[in-house]
């Protein structure tokens, strides 16, 4: 599994980050970010945190 941070198609915001499994499915997308710094800074937060989430059933 990997993050890849893309720049897409938006002038405004263009930089986003998805998570990719190994045989190459995108998993998750983020939103749209102005900065890749701020992509970045996400993908970061999302390793740090996501260990610790926890797991709502809404249905």
């Amino acid at each position: 599994m990997r993050f890849e941070i893309v720049k897409g198609k938006s002038t405004t915001q263009p930089y986003f980050w998805r998570i990719v499994s190994s045989n190459g499915q995108t998993l998750a997308v983020s939103e749209n970010y102005v900065a890749k710094a701020s992509a970045k800074s996400a993908v970061e937060s999302v390793m740090k945190n996501a260990g610790s989430a926890s797991v709502v059933d809404l249905t």
